[in-house]
């Protein structure tokens, strides 16, 4: 690409463990900065603000993820097919796939942000908030809202650089973004006292920032790609092949978050003491699992780029590889952050019931979240050569028939505060779904048995 191969890397090549893990390491490491400023957020927050600001903050992301969640995953579709076009070599659907992807940032992220406004109090209403922590909630949430149109930008450059094969580029967005976000946290929310607010706040303005960046490195990295900072193409061939791939994947994670709010009404049913132990325990299982998107975003990209390349030969050479790594690498990283959990929580709180109910949480959930890493392996290689309608049912029924249901019938028949044992049912069934899959689909046998075309 004009000199500038050096900057991404190539999955069609060279050997399958070594390419991924160079392509995953600068993700896990964007990863960790994105847990460390959240992580920041809640420590200001709880060391400032009081465990009722942090309940609110912990309950606060997942109306937000609901709406997001779908443009996020119409950007991972536009991932995957720059990763089947740079796998096949043809500079001009990808460069039409990047412009139209700009336009669509723009024509959602806008009403999006906006619309929070208006539908957040419904939003937190159904989700059972508390009454004592409902005013830091709609504030902070209306705010996350207003950073939409850097949130979908950012991430939707993020996966365009991936599809290419460039990882480390959004490491250094993240830093950016991080060291802008901790700063302006201290400002806002320790020097200012502007509580949640603040905290949204320097969260919005850090995205921005992070997106900005994006933009002009593509523009000065890859300039074959004639990429702008305003919108300035809109193919519909492209945007209908975009959300052909996308739309189901945004449609699932949005289904998936909006099942996250339904859990967390159960969460919430259990009181702001209880809600802030699951929040506080949110910063150690999100860092635990820092290593599942990173290699599950190569496993993406391999399996698009190799199947764009027609090599169905490396394609299945390395399909069960990825799945396992991550599976053993998030149960080391488990295993590990269970046997320092408490000193961490303890940075959070002071109160011994919220510590109690973070430890519980930890526990359940780092003891089997390596199924879970091992399911999202499996999703992202069949992902990437554009099988996504089984992927899409079996996320589906993972939250909606087998972890809300679990759930529910916790809290109604057992004890409330046990609700995170349907955490552990739902990553088997998952993982269960997906080595069926490799097992027993025809069409995935077409490709890895025989070679054959989709």
């Amino acid at each position: 690409m004009n000199g500038k191969r050096e900057k991404k890397i190539d999955m069609t090549t060279g050997p399958i463990m070594k390419k991924v893990l160079l392509f995953a390491i600068p993700i896990i490491l964007g990863n960790v900065l994105q847990q460390t400023y959240t992580t920041v957020d809640a420590l200001v927050i709880g060391n400032y603000c009081g465990d009722t600001s942090l309940a609110a903050v912990g309950t606060s992301s997942q109306p937000v993820e609901v709406l997001l969640c779908i443009f996020l995953g119409i950007g991972s579709g536009v991932s995957i097919l720059v990763s089947q076009y740079a796998g096949s070599g043809s500079m001009e659907r990808m460069r039409r796939v990047c412009h139209t992807a700009l336009s669509f940032v723009y024509l959602c992220g806008i009403p999006l942000g906006l619309a929070g406004l208006f539908v957040t109090p419904v939003l937190l209403r159904f989700m059972n908030v508390p009454e004592d922590a409902w005013s830091a909630a709609v504030s902070y949430t209306r705010i996350i809202f207003l950073g939409a149109l850097g949130n979908i930008g950012y991430n939707m450059n993020a996966g365009i650089l991936r599809g290419l094969g460039d990882s480390k580029a959004s490491l250094w967005f993240l830093v950016v973004s991080c060291v802008t976000n901790i700063v302006l946290d201290l400002v806002f929310v320790a020097g200012l006292g502007m509580d949640v607010a603040g905290a949204a706040l320097a969260t919005s303005i850090a995205i921005y920032l992070s997106w900005m960046t994006s933009i002009f490195y593509i523009r000065r990295r890859f300039p074959e790609m004639q990429f702008t900072v305003l919108p300035r193409h809109l193919y519909r061939e492209d945007l209908k092949r975009i959300i052909g791939v996308g739309l189901p994947m945004g449609l699932n994670n949005s289904l998936y978050s909006l099942g996250h709010m339904a859990m967390q009404t159960l969460v919430n049913s259990q009181g702001s003491v209880f809600m802030a132990g699951q929040a506080v325990a949110g910063r150690i299982t999100g860092l635990s699992n820092v290593a599942i998107t990173a290699l599950s975003s190569a496993a993406t990209t391999f399996s698009g780029q190799n199947y764009g390349a027609r090599d169905f030969d490396r394609l299945r050479a390395g399909y069960i590889r990825i799945p396992v790594a991550s599976g053993l690498v998030t149960l080391a990283a488990g295993l590990l952050f269970l046997a320092v959990r408490m000193p961490i929580l303890r940075c959070f709180s002071r109160d011994e019931m919220v510590l109690f109910y973070a430890s519980r949480f930890v526990v359940v959930t780092l003891l089997s979240q390596w199924a879970y890493a091992v399911f999202n392996g499996i999703i992202s290689v069949v992902n990437g050569v554009g099988l996504i309608r089984y992927t899409t049912i079996v996320n589906i029924l993972m939250l909606w028939v087998v972890r809300i249901p679990s759930a529910y019938l916790i809290t109604r028949w057992f004890d409330g505060t046990y609700v995170m044992l349907s955490i552990p049912i739902s990553f088997c069934f998952g993982m269960v779904m997906m080595v069926s899959y490799y097992l027993f689909s025809s069409k995935w046998k077409a490709i890895i048995r025989t070679g054959l075309e989709i």
